[in-house]
């Protein structure tokens, strides 16, 4: 791909597959037809949209219920079924939106399941996948949690319910008790509805010590304040001595823009570039996949590869 630009897909390839949708970004309308396109290959049956008036269309980045049922949206039964126990044991108060997670192939919910599902059930493999990704952090994996927040609308912590949809225990190199807290993002243009403003938020940017300006209004709205607030959360569990260190780590496609902006928006706004220093670090999905590879699961590091950032299958449609 050109100067590694995604491709404007043409309209009526779009309604071909139907995944024609008026206000896509650039990497989602890419991304959409690429998860048709995955779903099409695996001869899985297309699905619906039930829009805001309740009437429903065929689209074609969801999967019917049936094959919901059978756990299709994951790359494997095994990883389908740790899902649904994740499902029955959530903590209580965690927001998991079901149907968006069994049906919606473009929800960086499964996304979630299928990129850290496999270390959850293999700790040895988490082991060397974390340490590989995080050399100067990470000595060995304790837990793998799916949507965790340390304490949903307690005051000692952010006082709202703000939660990681990713959260691993590690011992590090230090030998301290850490975490790496995660965010997943995919097609997310990072313009999420906007969490009320709270007097605990200013109190906890002003005393982190990790922002050039604590009070900056960009740090309170879009595209920054999801990362503001998390990255408030993981402090507060240092403070209440959950945990003696820990990094907030976002993931995000390389070729996501809008992500790629918020990121080094967000970056400008702190002390330091180093994340043993602030406590972030934001992290490409294409690394994160990559890392399979590197210790040696080329199977998955293909199989997740193939369902989420092989564009030049969307070249292809296009070109031929």
């Amino acid at each position: 791909m050109l100067q590694n630009r995604l491709p404007l897909v043409p309209s009526h390839i779009l309604k071909a597959h139907k995944v024609h949708e008026a206000n896509d970004s650039r990497f989602m309308c890419a991304a959409r037809l690429l998860q048709a396109l995955w779903r099409e290959e695996k001869g899985l049956p297309i699905g619906t949209h039930r829009d805001i008036k309740g009437k429903c269309r065929k689209l074609g980045s969801r999967i019917d219920p049936q094959s919901a049922k059978n756990g299709s949206n994951f790359l494997s039964p095994e990883i389908a079924k740790l899902t649904y126990r994740e499902c029955v044991y959530r903590e209580i108060g965690a927001l998991i939106d079901e149907e968006r997670l069994w049906t919606n192939m473009l929800s960086s919910q499964p996304l979630c399941f299928n990129l850290f599902g496999p270390l959850k059930l293999d700790n040895e493999q988490a082991n060397r996948y974390f340490r590989h990704l995080f050399p100067d952090y990470v000595e060995s994996v304790d837990g793998i949690y799916f949507e965790h927040s340390p304490g949903r609308g307690k005051p000692d912590f952010t006082h709202d319910y703000t939660a990681f949809d990713v959260f691993v225990v590690v011992q590090t190199v230090d030998g301290q008790k850490g975490f790496i807290a995660i965010e997943v993002k995919y097609t997310e243009s990072m313009s999420e509805p906007p969490a009320t403003l709270r007097p605990r938020y200013d109190e906890l940017s002003g005393r982190m010590g990790v922002y050039n300006a604590p009070g900056a209004a960009a740090l309170r709205c879009n595209p920054l304040q999801q990362l503001w607030r998390e990255h408030m959360l993981s402090k507060t569990m240092i403070e209440n001595g959950l945990y003696q260190s820990g990094r907030f780590i976002v993931i995000y496609p390389r070729q996501n823009n809008l992500c790629a902006g918020a990121m080094h928006a967000y970056q400008s706004h702190l002390v330091s570039d180093d994340p043993a220093v602030s406590g972030f670090q934001a992290v490409t999905l294409d690394h994160c996949i990559e890392a399979f590879r590197a210790i040696g699961d080329a199977d998955m590091a293909t199989a997740l590869h193939s369902r989420y950032l092989d564009f030049e299958r969307v070249e292809r449609v296009i070109f031929e």
